[in-house]
């Protein structure tokens, strides 16, 4: 599809995978709402939502840096109407951004535990709702939620209970939507990676340098998105490699980090997905 001056908000837009989707859909003529909590630079972590704009309008699109925390119902409002205001009206939500703490259930503090359910749950339904009006005057008018399929098994939980609660709530959230909001025209899906992806995350919190060498890059996620969005799915619990096979990719090589180490399957799949 021709997405020239198409609008795109995409929560947690500044590094990693939000980043990623939004420089796929800037490549492809698309206007993008930046919209992350990183206004001055970080000591361990790479950009700003001023530095990811720029790099969005280089691929080819436009771009809008929001500063504006997910979790705040006031900021979101605001950062919505100016995303709106600048390019007439928004197509497309991703909700992207995401707390992680996988600790079990002794160890996770209610600090964080309510870091996560805010975050990732609350924070999806809060900008989708938000964005629902706008999402009503588009002629294709998706949502996008980077979250897992609705397994529900027991290992699946063990472990990190609170954070498993909080990215199914995304998925949950995204799927009520998908049936609630089908006769306005809206499209909601959730995709989620096959493998782990090579981003801060992973770096930082779940493995380190051992774990980005065995992961792919966040390119596959925003490739598959691009599918996703630019397609008619909706109510559907969606795999990145599942997407892209269906579509005709049959080179995945190219989205390894490192070809010569075992990819790592990501949590909520299961391990035989993976060779």
């Amino acid at each position: 599809m021709d997405w020239t001056g198409r609008t795109v908000l995409i929560t947690g837009a500044t590094r990693g995978i939000g980043k990623a989707i939004g420089l796929r859909l800037a490549a492809a003529g698309a206007n993008v709402g930046v919209l992350g909590k990183s206004d001055e630079p970080h000591p361990k972590l790479e950009g700003t939502v001023h530095t990811a704009a720029e790099e969005m309008r280089a691929a080819g699109g436009q771009a809008l840096p929001l500063v504006c925390d997910v979790r705040d119902e006031e900021a979101v409002a605001a950062a919505t109407a100016a995303l709106a205001e600048r390019f007439g009206g928004i197509d497309v939500v991703v909700n992207n951004a995401s707390a992680i703490s996988l600790t079990p259930t002794e160890a996770t503090t209610m600090k964080r535990y309510d870091l996560m359910q805010d975050v990732n749950t609350r924070g999806t339904f809060l900008v989708s709702r938000v964005c629902v009006p706008y999402l009503r005057e588009s002629d294709h008018a998706r949502i996008l939620t980077l979250s897992p399929p609705l397994d529900i098994k027991p290992k699946w939980f063990a472990g990190h209970v609170a954070y498993t609660i909080s990215k199914f709530g995304m998925s949950m959230v995204t799927l009520g939507l998908a049936h609630e909001l089908a006769d306005d025209g809206i499209r909601a899906n959730t995709l989620w990676p096959l493998t782990t992806i090579a981003t801060a995350a992973v770096n930082n919190l779940l493995g380190g340098d051992a774990m980005m060498q065995m992961s792919r890059t966040p390119e596959i996620m925003a490739d598959a998105a691009y599918e996703v969005l630019s397609g008619e799915r909706t109510g559907e619990h969606l795999i990145d490699e599942d997407v892209l096979r269906a579509a005709g990719v049959t080179d995945f090589e190219r989205y390894r980090v490192n070809p010569e180490k075992k990819l790592m399957v990501d949590l909520f799949v299961e391990p035989d997905r993976v060779s």
